[in-house]
């Protein structure tokens, strides 16, 4: 990918995050961490649903040409993703109710944000 094609990419991707993040708030839910990294990949946002830590991997799909949003979701991913969940959890004192949810969001437009509870299994 090219350096210019990847910053865009990247700042695609930001903005992707910070739609979800306006989009869970406004759900109710109290973002806490951002861009969480582990050695084992990183988790977009960390948010509380109440007592529920919930974990948020953020996607962005400009065009269906390879699939949609979901579909990118892989088992290599999913793996990544709970592994790096385990990780944070790891550092609190206690383990509180959990769950990992994603946010699907199409061509950067907060009208066509789609929220899957319980996304990943922990």
């Amino acid at each position: 990918m090219a350096r210019a094609e990847r910053q865009r990419a990247l700042a695609s991707g930001a903005l992707a995050e910070s739609l979800a993040a306006t989009f869970l708030e406004s759900n109710g839910l109290c973002v806490v961490a951002r861009n969480v990294r582990s050695r084992f990949g990183e988790i977009d946002l960390v948010c509380r649903d109440g007592d529920t830590l919930v974990f948020v991997e953020v996607r962005l799909r400009r065009s269906r040409r390879y699939g949609g949003a979901a579909e990118s979701i892989t088992a290599a991913k999913r793996a990544r993703l709970v592994a790096a969940c385990e990780s944070y959890l790891a550092t609190l004192q206690r383990t509180p109710a959990c769950r990992i949810d994603a946010i699907l969001v199409d061509a950067l437009d907060a009208r066509r944000i789609e929220w899957m509870r319980d996304a990943v299994s922990v």
